[in-house]
């Protein structure tokens, strides 16, 4: 290679023309386009996968906006370095300015509350424009008064389409590969392992194009794999394998695997992952694919997010692993996961349907004349505390939204649901 700077960081846009994807936010319509335009840009959060581009549009913010640009990078940055820099971002730029200074954070989300509350000062008054990177969603992971002082901007991966373009140009473009006779045969396999990140495509790329000694070279799928696989990076928690391993310990729980789980938790933890990030995807786990076969899983993920935020690393780990072992030992059920699907689903056919008037709510006379609420059963007045009567919409009586799953605990409520309705439901 004739080059050691990386290719992607060779071959990184500079201009909002040369910026591939993410119409929606730098198209010609784009709700970034006009005020990157005019040069008057608010506070930014950057939330999408890795690859997508949130730093290459910082810079471009910057540079088209021709600002100062100051960045940070959460992982090796303290309260000290973000009061460095704002000190100097006060000096290069005016309050209120439209050349305000831009102060780039990336992987916001890894900032802790001491350094998140550093900033705010700096943004409140005007003495810099933040842009904040981020791969994980905002709400959980910027303290709210930072967070209501930005506009939060989705950037969403790339499609194939954008990711064969993005090749294409990489040949054209790029020195190294313009001395090479590239043929892309095969591209299925340099996307899959892509997962949408354009940085990773383009790395895997150029490790296959380096690694053939000859001037001619033929993209397979055959070949990719094989040298990626040799080639097999450690995890890394900033993006490469991020998704990959939480992706396999999330399906090694549903599939009741507690060694696969504890495995690949043990992955991310030696590979630096957020604790905090395990703990929520667990809690998010223990309701869509345990849900009520067995209703503690939720109560011990959710108070496991507490401990690890209480207890912090490195005796966290040890509460993480009892609770994916526990989780992956508990019976499987995605039946309140699927109904709440269905009952969406339901809801975008049919629309605002009205609400049954025995079930409405009657705060005032004129709706009590209306019959609101005047045929409503309470319930707790009849035997077995039920009585009988319809709770959905006319159109959708009779529908069946909840199908309780093959499990000890949803079979007694299929038996309780159908010694109730009979077979209005089909229980």
């Amino acid at each position: 290679m004739n080059n050691n700077k990386p290719l992607a960081e060779r071959i990184r846009p500079k201009s909002l023309n040369e910026y591939l994807s993410q119409d929606h936010l730098i198209g010609s319509n784009g709700s970034l386009t006009q005020q990157i335009k005019k040069g008057i840009i608010p506070s930014l959060i950057l939330w999408g996968p890795p690859g997508v581009g949130k730093t290459t549009l910082a810079n471009i913010i910057a540079s088209e906006s021709e600002r100062p640009f100051y960045t940070l990078s959460a992982i090796n940055s303290g309260v000290k370095e973000v009061r460095e820099v704002i000190d100097k971002a006060k000096q290069s730029g005016g309050l209120f300015t439209a050349k305000n200074p831009i102060l780039f954070i990336d992987e916001i989300h890894r900032f802790s509350k001491s350094q998140q509350d550093s900033l705010l000062g700096a943004v409140e008054k005007g003495w810099i424009t933040l842009i904040g990177a981020t791969t994980e969603n905002p709400s959980f992971e910027v303290i709210p008064a930072l967070l209501s002082r930005c506009q939060v901007y989705t950037l969403n991966p790339f499609g194939k389409k954008e990711l064969e373009t993005l090749l294409k140009r990489a040949m054209d473009e790029d020195k190294y590969l313009q001395s090479k006779t590239i043929l892309l045969k095969e591209t299925e396999s340099l996307l899959k392992l892509s997962g949408g990140d354009a940085r990773k495509l383009l790395n895997i790329f150029e490790l296959v194009v380096s690694s053939q000694d000859h001037e001619k070279v033929t993209i397979t799928n055959d070949l990719v794999s094989k040298l990626v696989q040799q080639n097999t990076v450690r995890y890394d928690k900033t993006g490469e394998q991020h998704y990959d391993i939480i992706s396999a310990f999330i399906k090694s729980v549903r599939g009741s695997d507690p060694n696969a789980a504890v495995y690949w938790l043990a992955r991310m933890i030696e590979g630096g992952e957020d604790l905090k990030f395990i703990a929520r995807r667990m809690i998010i786990l223990a309701s869509e694919d345990i849900g009520n076969a067995n209703p503690t899983a939720l109560i011990l993920a959710n108070n496991t997010f507490q401990a690890v935020n209480t207890i912090g690393y490195p005796e966290a780990r040890i509460i993480l692993s009892q609770c994916a072992v526990y989780l992956s030992s508990s019976p499987k059920s995605n039946a309140s996961y699927m109904a709440i699907n269905e009952a969406q689903k339901l809801v975008k056919q049919t629309g605002d349907l009205p609400v049954p008037l025995a079930i409405r709510n009657a705060p005032t006379k004129l709706m009590k004349e209306l019959g609101y609420g005047e045929d409503y059963k309470y319930a707790h007045d009849y035997q077995n505390n039920f009585v009988n009567q319809e709770f959905l919409p006319e159109e959708i009586t009779n529908t069946k939204i909840y199908n309780p799953g093959d499990n000890q605990r949803e079979k007694s409520f299929r038996t309780f649901l159908k010694s109730r309705w009979g077979d209005k439901y089909g229980y």
